[in-house]
């Protein structure tokens, strides 16, 4: 055969191959719709012989190419039980579906986002996560997001500092590890790169995910520790309204001498949502009020808040294309307290006096999608996030936060998803008695790639180039290469993930992580009083770093029609230039004289450290014979400690002590809710080991290293008088609970009783904070 032949018949060979591919290539089109509302299911994943193929448009509808024989379809939607079906299609021919999506307690086939920036179930993700529905936080009553994220497991907020898996001690007000996102975008404070956990709009929430270990790579700096994403609900063709308020009276604690108020402290507030669509636009409100006459003196707070999702989805020419704004606004007022007179008095602020304020939250989000082609969607998300702190104490600020992302997305039919995007943020700090006037800019790109094999195995990639500046202040990355050192002028982070379908709803994961964390505004310029303490700027601060590694299992399982997953997970991470927020003496030592005024906090660089442990946790629903139950808890073991330690150097918390500051080394949390026809009864449990490290100063006194005999509790000798004498009422293990009975009438009233800390245990998540004592809650709720 000549070689002119040969490549004839090669080409012959392909033409017809590629021509009977096609000419046996059939569509299969669809509509997903909510049988019980005949809503349209926009968002849902198609899965077709086990591979992820397409979701659902704005119409609900979908449509694939592929083709003839039997297949297997499967649509996933949050909240929604899944769909199945066989089906058999011919030569030259479109079927045609409408697909019915049941409500769903459908838990085995959870749908998440988070993990990877789109649609894929809960059991293929390949890092720890967990998902939290709105039933927890209607049922426990919840009135801000740090009181929920206290009952999942592994997750603690102490003093507005939260921390998964240890990854944070106590660092009041100034920088946070954990990123918070609404809708996939942050909202964190421009000035102290905080959480504003009571601005969060719970009223409006579809769902929580929680992503455990550093998360960089995808979300950038702040997710070093993990990411929050509350998703807000979205309007269906059938309008829903619901209503909630209640009230609650503290009772006496259990020291009676902390009581310092006669009758009865109360609490009020009321909660309310609506969502409608009104032909191609949707409509989403909510709004908030809350009074709380506070326990302890002084302390109450007032706050409003109000939000609104809009969003307008195109048709014909522009089909698949949507437009929309969300916001939210929150105005609130009151007394912060910060450390107590005395512990006989736990109650009372110090001196008899607190920080008075009047503070104003508000966000705008602009917002385009784009669906086109085959499986592409490209989106344009931004973000304006203001802050007006206002108080009687000179430490006023206003801080604006502009936030902007494209981002790309193609879901291919061999089992690949490409997600890639760039950001630009920018804060604006203006705080003349507290910051100074500062500037911030942080410039990224990323791309993460997520891959399933053999339909059994997941693997997923990303990796993010990050430029962070404050001021003259920037990230500064040194690459090191057997040619030598090249500065980088942006950061990278990487992460790579494996999870592995063992058996049918058996899958082991292995991940491991990067995190990065540029110092926040506060951290850096600081300067102001916090009750009698002093906070410090640290103007030298640096980046801290991290890596996390992670090997895990989880198993489905399905007792009747109760099912649900357990989890067990081996986590080690690393830090390099970690940040603590250290009290110490930050004055002059000239001739061996201490000044009062220069003891206090700074946020200081304070080397290496290892947080390694095991976490189990469950996650079920279901009926037991005539029951519905829920169940969501789990325990966490930490060890946490500084590789490097020196006692001799390392003299910030108490004298020999290895262990990281404020972190509780084994944790333990569980909710059940039991569901009997009209009648409902819950209840939640939170155990906590005691801190074994804390600042010493708070224990040993202010001036022992230069006198012994001021070795006394009581000030101005010590800055927390009484702590020392009463050390073991601090350091100790806890166990909160906390118990609900309800009762619906008829399908759109429920009337709950709820009481938190029934057994009115004295507790403190860090010293001069004691907290609450017994809560009774009264709350009726309406939903139409």
């Amino acid at each position: 055969m000549s070689k002119g032949t040969f490549i004839f018949s090669v080409f012959v060979a392909v033409f017809y191959s590629n021509f009977s591919s096609f000419a046996q290539s059939v569509l299969l089109k669809g509509k997903v719709i909510e049988k019980e509302t005949s809503e349209i299911v926009f968002g849902a994943l198609i899965i077709l012989d086990n591979k992820n193929v397409a979701t659902s448009d704005m119409n609900g509808e979908f449509t694939i190419k592929t083709s003839t024989g039997n297949h297997l379809l499967e649509i996933n939607m949050v909240g929604l039980a899944p769909y199945k079906e066989k089906i058999s299609l011919k030569a030259n021919d479109t079927l045609i579906l409408n697909v019915l999506l049941l409500p769903g307690k459908a838990m085995l086939d959870e749908v998440v986002i988070s993990a990877g920036k789109y649609e894929q179930k809960l059991s293929d993700v390949t890092v720890s996560m967990e998902v939290i529905k709105p039933s927890l936080a209607e049922n426990k009553n919840t009135t801000s997001l740090d009181i929920l994220m206290n009952q999942v497991p592994g997750v603690t907020v102490s003093d507005g500092q939260a921390s998964i898996r240890g990854g944070s001690g106590f660092s009041y007000g100034a920088g946070s590890r954990v990123l918070m996102l609404v809708d996939e975008m942050p909202l964190i404070s421009a000035d102290a790169g905080d959480i504003k956990w009571n601005y969060v709009p719970l009223e409006n929430m579809e769902q929580i995910e929680v992503i455990k270990g550093a998360s960089s790579a995808l979300f950038g700096s702040s997710a070093l520790n993990g990411v929050i994403n509350l998703r807000t609900a979205y309007a269906k063709d059938k309008p829903s309204t619901s209503v909630s308020m209640f009230v609650s009276g503290y009772d006496a604690p259990k020291y009676g001498q902390y009581k310092w108020w006669s009758g009865t402290r109360f609490q009020r507030g009321l909660n309310f949502s609506h969502a409608s669509k009104h032909k191609n636009f949707d409509l989403v409100l909510g709004g908030h009020d809350y009074d709380d006459e506070g326990y302890r003196y002084l302390e109450t707070e007032k706050r409003q808040r109000f939000n609104a999702n809009l969003r307008y989805n195109f048709q014909k020419r522009l089909r698949g294309l949507s437009v929309g704004v969300n916001t939210n606004m929150m105005q609130t007022q009151g007394g912060l307290f910060f450390l107590w007179h005395n512990y006989d008095s736990a109650y009372i602020p110090q001196n008899f006096n607190i920080q008075r304020y009047r503070n104003q939250r508000f966000n705008i989000d602009p917002y385009i999608n784009y669906l086109f082609g085959h499986n592409n969607k490209l989106s344009l998300r931004t973000r304006y996030f203001l802050t007006k702190n206002n108080n009687d104490k000179n430490q006023s600020s206003d801080a604006e936060l502009y936030y902007n992302e494209l981002q790309y997305q193609k879901r291919f039919h061999n089992n690949l998803n490409l997600t890639t995007g760039i950001v630009y943020m920018e804060q604006q700090v203006f705080g003349d008695s507290l910051y100074g006037r500062r500037t911030g800019r942080n410039k990224a790109g990323y791309i993460q790639l997520d891959k399933k094999i053999l339909n059994r195995i997941t693997l997923s990639g990303g990796l993010r180039g990050e430029d962070y500046q404050i001021d003259t202040a920037r990230s500064r990355y040194v690459l090191k290469t057997p040619f030598g050192k090249n500065n980088l002028p942006f950061v990278p982070v990487a992460r790579v993930g494996i999870n592995i379908q063992v058996f049918t709803y058996t899958n082991i994961r292995a991940s491991f992580g990067q995190g990065y964390r540029f110092p926040t505004v506060a951290e850096k310029f600081v300067s102001t009083n916090v009750s009698v303490l002093r906070i410090f700027p640290n103007q030298a601060l640096q980046a801290e770093t991290g890596q996390s590694t992670e090997i895990g299992i989880k198993q489905g399982f399905k007792i009747g029609d109760f099912k649900g997953f357990a989890d067990v997970a081996y986590f080690w991470t690393n830090y390099d230039n970690m940040v603590e927020f250290a009290f110490d003496y930050y004055g002059s030592r000239n001739l061996g004289f201490l000044k009062l005024d220069s003891f206090g906090f700074r946020s200081q660089n304070l080397g290496k450290a290892v947080i390694n442990g095991i976490e189990t946790s469950l996650n079920a629903m279901g009926k037991l014979g005539p029951v519905n139950v829920t169940v969501f808890g789990g325990y966490t073991y930490i060890n946490p400690y500084k590789p490097d330690f020196n006692p001799l150097v390392d003299t910030l918390g108490l004298p020999g002590i290895k262990t990281l500051k404020y972190r509780n080394r084994h944790l333990a949390k569980v909710d059940i809710q039991l569901d009997y026809h009209r009648f409902s009864i819950g209840y939640s449990c939170r155990y906590q080991s005691k801190v074994e490290n804390i600042d010493r100063r708070f224990v040993m006194g202010l001036f022992t290293e230069l006198d012994p005999s001021f070795d006394v509790d009581f000030a101005p000798w010590t800055i927390l008088p009484g702590l020392k004498t009463n050390f073991s009422r601090f350091q100790k293990d806890v166990i909160v609970h906390d118990l609900r009975v309800a009762v619906n009438f008829g399908k759109h009233v429920k009337l709950s009783y709820i009481v938190n800390n029934f057994t009115n245990e004295e507790y403190q998540t860090r010293p001069g904070d004691v907290r609450p004592p017994t809560q009774h809650i009264g709350q009726l709720s309406f939903k139409f």
